[in-house]
């Protein structure tokens, strides 16, 4: 995922929203559609796809390692998604076990470039990570929530809450942790600059090139509009299916017909 993301312009004010929360120590809420993009910028930020699978496994220490340590470093940022009805006692061991061991990683890092001396079990790595990002928060119970809420009180972590449209009003019912809110960030659909910069680039990997005042790719961008208003998963799942149509039909050109078809064999919501 990291080396095909698109860097969009929701995606750089997601960055400068999460990094607000994160310098002020505050919580943040961040909502919007299905699909638009947020967790895959959320990721993206915390480094989540290199740091993930390297702090799950958490095997033997090796000389490679560094390049994590240094990327966690860079992140601070832990990212985590709760599992349907979890309980609040093993919501709380998860993500301490996952911040106990990206905050060692941190540690390593420091102490690599002499930021850091000293006996190794003197301070909670933990304290390292800085923010907590929870997607799926609409999984959270108000115990969990209340959990959440007492531990950036107590050890004055930033924490950024992802979800679907009007997760911000549920939030209303809880007043000790909505009077901690900080920030709000709505991510949106792409917006029709947007939409053609990622199409060029889907173009382009299909071995094409995209002309907007072309008519037939005028009709084919017209089509694409249409179907996903905006939507990047949409466009995500789209686009392998417009490869799998011209290949079967032996076609050269991504028609709106070519789009329709593709388009047929997916589920899409209103």
């Amino acid at each position: 995922m990291s080396r095909d993301f698109i860097i969009t312009k929701e995606h750089r004010r997601f960055t400068e929203f999460a990094n607000a929360v994160r310098k002020e120590r505050t919580i943040g809420i961040c909502h919007g559609d299905a699909g638009v993009g947020k967790t895959q910028s959320a990721r993206r930020y915390a480094r989540w796809d290199t740091l993930e699978p390297f702090i799950t496994e958490w095997g033997p220490r090796d000389a490679a390692d560094a390049e994590h340590y240094a990327a966690a470093h860079r992140a601070r940022t832990l990212f985590f998604t709760p599992p349907v009805l979890a309980k609040p006692a093993q919501l709380l061991h998860d993500i301490d076990r996952i911040q106990g061991r990206l905050g060692h990683c941190i540690d390593e890092h420091l102490r690599a470039i002499g930021k850091v001396t000293g006996p190794v079990m003197r301070h909670d790595p933990r304290r390292w990570v800085e923010l907590l990002i929870i997607d799926e928060a609409e999984r959270l119970s108000a115990t969990a929530l209340e959990i959440l809420r007492d531990r950036h009180d107590r050890e004055h972590i930033a924490i950024i809450l992802i979800g679907m449209p009007g997760i911000d009003q549920r939030f209303r019912h809880y007043p000790q942790l909505y009077s901690r809110l900080g920030f709000s960030h709505r991510y949106r659909n792409l917006g029709r600059d947007e939409l053609l910069f990622v199409l060029t680039r889907h173009w382009k990997r299909l071995g094409r090139t995209l002309d907007p005042e072309d008519f037939t790719d005028a009709q084919a961008i017209a089509a694409i509009e249409r179907i996903t208003r905006g939507n990047f998963r949409l466009l995500e799942r789209l686009f392998p299916q417009i490869a799998r149509v011209l290949k079967i039909n032996e076609l050269e050109t991504i028609t709106d017909d070519v789009i329709e078809a593709a388009a047929s064999t997916l589920v899409i919501g209103t």
